[in-house]
């Protein structure tokens, strides 16, 4: 993706967060020169990969296939072998109308996604074979709201604004907006997006930038050239 292009998706979705309500924390202010500035205070943000994240999965079509993102809390893997720590995170997303975050699981992550509204949210799922990838077959049951629902093999799940899903590590799932463009929630074990992110297909999590203006803001993948 051209950083031009990063920009741009970068300061529409600013204002579409911002649209709902949602405050997002001071950092996600702070222009590159500014995170340069305050390096010698900010591991908790470099180190936890907290603030933006813009993908188009290595496809080259953001519009169809991609994913808008901000974390907002994380905390270390590490700290999981022993239960104590902070063992959570949590997320804002957004995805467009039609735009597909295409099909994945995690091994260890267990996430609540959230409708915080705009558009349907739908999310179609698989269960996980017993070798690990998508059973075709298999139905699942998964918690929504508290309510367990059965969906079958490949079936949509369609979320309104304020409804939500559980989703255990080893379920398949990928998703979309339908209708208008959708402000996601997500609140989740511990996020760590550099391993824990499984694809059905042979994709990249993290988009390659060409740098042809500077950054409006970094992205977490910019974190280890830039700073």
């Amino acid at each position: 993706m051209k950083r031009s292009r990063v920009n741009e998706i970068l300061r529409e979705g600013e204002a579409f967060i911002r649209s709902f309500g949602y405050a997002l924390p001071p950092f996600a202010d702070w222009t590159p020169d500014e995170m340069k500035r305050r390096r010698g205070d900010i591991d908790g943000i470099v180190d936890a990969r907290l603030g933006w994240d813009i993908t188009d999965y290595g496809a080259g079509d953001f519009v169809r296939r991609g994913l808008f993102l901000f974390t907002v809390r994380n905390g270390d893997p590490a700290d999981l072998a022993s239960g104590r720590g902070m063992l959570y995170a949590e997320k804002i997303m957004i995805s467009r109308r039609e735009q597909v975050a295409p099909m994945h699981k995690h091994a260890v992550k267990a996430e609540d996604i959230i409708n915080r509204g705009g558009g349907t949210l739908c999310i179609e799922l698989f269960a996980s074979a017993p070798d690990g990838g998508i059973d075709r077959e298999a139905p699942l049951v998964v918690p929504t709201d508290g309510v367990m629902r059965r969906v079958d093999a490949g079936g949509i799940l369609r979320l309104a604004p304020g409804e939500s899903v559980t989703l255990l590590p080893g379920v398949w799932h990928a998703f979309w907006g339908e209708g208008k463009d959708v402000l996601i929630g997500e609140v989740s074990t511990v996020n760590d997006d550099l391993s824990d992110n499984i694809f059905a297909d042979p994709i990249a999590r993290f988009s390659q930038i060409e740098e042809d203006e500077m950054p409006h803001r970094l992205l977490v993948s910019d974190y280890p050239a830039w700073l």
